[in-house]
């Protein structure tokens, strides 16, 4: 292999940090057990100089979501919930639902959301930031989101008073949907989403890093967010020209010392490493010390894409996912042949709304995970940082 090729990556971060559109980046690619990659480029806070820590600590807001689906995946296979299970079995607020047409017609909910629904965004829900959803203006006046000093039950309540953008199981649309398996994962077991992940997945794995606070001595590692300033402004119509470092507060949404924060679908801190330790056990469901997180049987289903071909391609807003479908909680490779930008079948991941990104390759044992905090990016840095990660292969 071309020397060169193992600087690829390197120069692709850097340049995003000379033409200062991004304040610092930091990467880590394995394939095989074998590190590839890994470095960081770039500092905390460009206005002042400040470096980055030696181990920063990132809000990965919407990665997330696959640590609570794999939450939810462990009590299904505990016999402790079902993909059956109907939500209003745990908040009987959400029994009555009502779906509002784009035309202004209003009719029942045919049949109640399931947790199946929950897992493949498509249960009804949206979000504030979700460019013509005809629904997202009364969650952005509600504030469903937004607040993150709301209680989870008190969100619930909320939002079951909204009504659903379409007919549970007719379309996928990205939403607060992870948020609600949250709430349903507390009230099937009557523990708080935050001490389950600890039992069950970061402990196991090692993640001594990851959680919904972080503690005092440790908060000067949390790096700055830049970007816009208001998350209901994540899709634009008309995005800015050129990206540039406006550093912002997200406290209100996402607030670091709040011991009773619980959500589903963002509120999560942690590390690229820590991170890394979930994305390595996502290759085949095992701990590093070969206990199964998830059963072979399970994480075999959870890679099988759940979206029927007329609700594809994937959609977020005006933004399009050619070529994936959508497994139990994550993005899913279908078919390369309609990817734009370098992929395999079977690769699968997420991303976070503040620029964090991660992607498993099982055909390849391989992880990658790129991190920042800008909120609202217009850049591609995940493609050209995972196409650059690709060439790297044998």
């Amino acid at each position: 292999m071309p020397h060169d090729r193992r600087q690829v990556l390197e120069q692709v971060a850097n340049g995003y940090i000379n033409r200062k559109e991004f304040a610092g980046i930091e990467w880590l690619v394995q394939a095989g057990g074998k590190t590839l990659s890994e470095g960081r480029a770039g500092v905390a806070d460009p206005e002042d100089g400040t470096p980055l820590p030696d181990v920063p600590i990132y809000r990965i807001y919407s990665m997330t979501k696959p640590i609570v689906s794999v939450m939810a995946l462990i009590l299904i296979e505990q016999g402790r919930l079902r993909l059956f299970d109907f939500l209003p079995q745990f908040n009987p607020a959400f029994a009555r639902m009502r779906v509002l047409h784009p035309s202004g017609r209003i009719e029942p909910a045919e049949r109640p959301i399931t947790v199946e629904d929950l897992l493949t965004h498509r249960a009804g829900f949206t979000y504030e930031f979700i460019t013509g959803c005809h629904v997202a203006p009364m969650y952005s006046q509600a504030e469903i989101a937004g607040d993150g000093h709301r209680s989870l039950e008190d969100m619930m309540e909320l939002l079951a008073q909204q009504p659903l953008a379409f007919q549970p199981g007719s379309a996928f649309r990205y939403s607060v949907a992870t948020d609600v398996l949250a709430h349903v994962i507390e009230r099937a077991t009557g523990e708080k989403l935050g001490d389950l992940l600890k039992t069950h997945i970061f402990d196991p794995l090692g993640m001594t890093e990851t959680g919904f606070t972080v503690p005092a001595s440790e908060r000067h590692r949390v790096l700055p967010i830049f970007g816009i300033e208001d998350i209901r402004d994540l899709s634009p119509l008309n995005p800015p020209m050129k990206q540039e470092l406006h550093r912002i507060n997200v406290d209100a949404m996402y607030p670091m010392d709040d011991p009773t924060l619980s959500r589903g679908g963002h509120g999560l801190f942690s590390t690229i490493a820590d991170y890394a330790k979930f994305a390595t056990m996502l290759i085949n469901g095992k701990s590093p010390n070969g206990d199964r997180i998830l059963s072979r049987s399970m994480h075999s289903m959870m890679l099988k894409n759940r979206i029927p071909p007329t609700q594809l391609p994937l959609t977020i807003g005006v933004s399009t996912l050619p070529g994936y479908g959508w497994g139990l909680g994550f993005r899913l490779m279908l078919d390369t042949g309609q990817a734009l930008s370098l992929s395999n079948v079977g690769e699968f991941g997420w991303a976070g709304a503040a620029t964090t990104y991660f992607w498993v390759d099982p055909a390849e044992e391989m992880i990658g995970l790129f991190m920042t905090q800008y909120l609202g990016s217009i850049l591609p840095l995940a493609e050209n940082l995972r196409t650059a990660a690709y060439q790297m292969l044998d």
